[in-house]
């Protein structure tokens, strides 16, 4: 991805304050994290200034940061970072983003991408002459299947042709964008097939459905008599399927009639000329289970390949086997497996469970000596700044860089009202000051003691001379 940065400075206003119905929208976001974890509405706040504006300003990040108590190098981050944030003035009216992924290649989005640059400008992420059109080629935007297609704003614009594309652009320039219904611009309901529905419809209906549709050539076919069989078809009906190939009734049925065959004289001889033809017959269940005779089964087996017919044979009655009785065993005596002896230890010898055991008291003491290290320092040490009573007119902590609402109501409460009380602390003072608000250094970085020194002496012309900025 390539290094994406602010505009330039001549395009960016002076500063950035939200509406009071974005204000609202903001205080929502911000209202859906725990507390502590309120820098977590930073892109929802971002997108939020973006819809008011039409791009991210650095008065917008600015505000954003302070708002959330963010550092302004940890929202710039997050602007920069992710492409939806428009980080230069884009078109007033419509911005087209064209989505340039594989399907939507595939599906004509270049030609898509040549309307724009005809109607708008030749270059992406450049306004038109009036500054009301812009465009850009972005990535995937989760309608492959409606290929190809543009987003405008937070709408979705699919099925495209390029004049289609044309009247939107158009319709967007005239100030009539939202008389165009967005999604598909076909026939088409949502991802369905085009034309309505083809499924859960009977097969004259769904001819009718879809054959004008699809052409005589991509019509639905009827199912042939192999691959839908007659069920009225009697057992045994050669016609369904071949014995020697397949399963079925008939081949079931042939099985039957030749283990019922009479035995003669020519089982051996039958035998021997089928296996010279090369057939090899299998083994079917209903023959496994008749009798074991081996001369029968090969009289059965001829039966099948050669389709000859047999006079039944009177059903034979098999002996049932002398049933055991289990009663008389004798059951298996069980030895108990030997208990392994007691092990004993050593007493002069270390044990290992107990040098476990402290190791692992170890460890439970490590935390509270790390919260003890990351303690608040006390109200009573020496070092804490001096503290007065709330003046009538207090000064306006927020100015000073690094300082929200949350932090100026923590300062107030410490007694700290004034630009002349921050501008007198001493380093220990600074020091804790920072350990109090867990800032890590933050008071340093960003010069507290300077910024209020110049509000201090001159207000906001004093601020401006000495860092050539207006406050925050």
């Amino acid at each position: 991805m390539s290094v994406r940065r602010l505009a330039e400075a001549s395009v960016q206003p002076a500063e950035f304050a939200f509406t009071p119905a974005m204000a609202r929208e903001a205080e929502k976001w911000i209202g859906k994290y725990p507390e502590g974890r309120e820098q977590s509405a930073v892109i929802p706040l971002l997108m939020l200034a973006q819809e008011q504006d039409g791009w991210v300003t650095q008065a917008a990040i600015e505000h954003v940061a302070e708002r959330l108590d963010m550092a302004k190098i940890r929202v710039l981050e997050v602007a920069t970072f992710y492409t939806q944030f428009m980080l230069a003035p884009v078109g007033t009216k419509a911005h087209v983003q064209v989505c340039g992924t594989t399907p939507c290649m595939l599906r004509g989005a270049e030609d898509l991408k040549k309307i724009c640059q005809s109607k708008i400008h030749h270059d992406p992420l450049t306004p038109n002459a009036d500054g009301t059109l812009s465009w850009e080629e972005v990535e995937c935007q989760g309608t492959c299947v409606n290929a190809p297609m543009v987003m405008i704003g937070k709408d979705t614009y699919e099925d495209l042709t390029p004049e289609r594309l044309e009247e939107i652009i158009d319709a967007f320039e005239a100030g009539k964008g939202d008389m165009i219904e967005p999604g598909p611009q076909v026939d088409r309901i949502y991802s369905a097939p085009e034309g309505g529905p083809v499924t859960l419809l009977d097969d004259e209906s769904k001819t009718a459905a879809s054959g004008a549709k699809r052409g005589k050539g991509n019509a639905p076919q009827k199912m042939t008599k192999a691959a839908r069989p007659d069920p009225s078809a009697p057992e045994g009906d050669e016609t369904l399927a071949d014995p020697d190939e397949a399963e079925g009734p008939g081949r079931l049925e042939a099985s039957k009639s030749g283990s019922n065959a009479k035995t003669n004289d020519a089982g051996p001889t039958l035998k021997v000329a089928t296996t010279a033809s090369g057939v090899k017959p299998k083994k079917k269940p209903a023959e496994r289970a008749e009798s074991g005779n081996s001369t029968l089964n090969v009289a059965s087996t001829a039966s099948v390949v050669s389709g000859a017919r047999h006079e039944p044979l009177p059903e034979k009655r098999t002996k049932e086997p002398p049933r055991r009785d289990d009663s008389k065993k004798v059951k298996a005596k069980t030895v108990p497996e030997p208990q392994p002896e007691p092990k004993t230890y050593d007493e002069s010898k270390p044990n290992p469970t107990m040098k476990l055991a402290a190791t692992a008291s170890g460890r439970a003491k490590a935390p509270a000596r790390k919260a003890e290290a990351t303690a608040a320092p006390s109200l009573d040490d020496g070092n804490r700044p001096a503290a007065m009573d709330k003046p009538d007119n207090p000064d306006d902590l927020k100015m000073i860089s690094g300082v929200g609402p949350k932090i100026e109501g923590i300062l107030h409460s410490l007694g700290i009202y004034k630009w002349e009380q921050i501008a007198g602390w001493k380093k220990a003072e600074c020091d804790w000051i920072d350990g109090y608000l867990k800032f890590k250094g933050r008071i340093e970085r960003e010069d507290w003691v300077k910024q209020a020194t110049a509000l201090a002496t001159g207000g906001v012309d004093e601020y401006v001379r000495v860092f050539g900025k207006k406050p925050r």
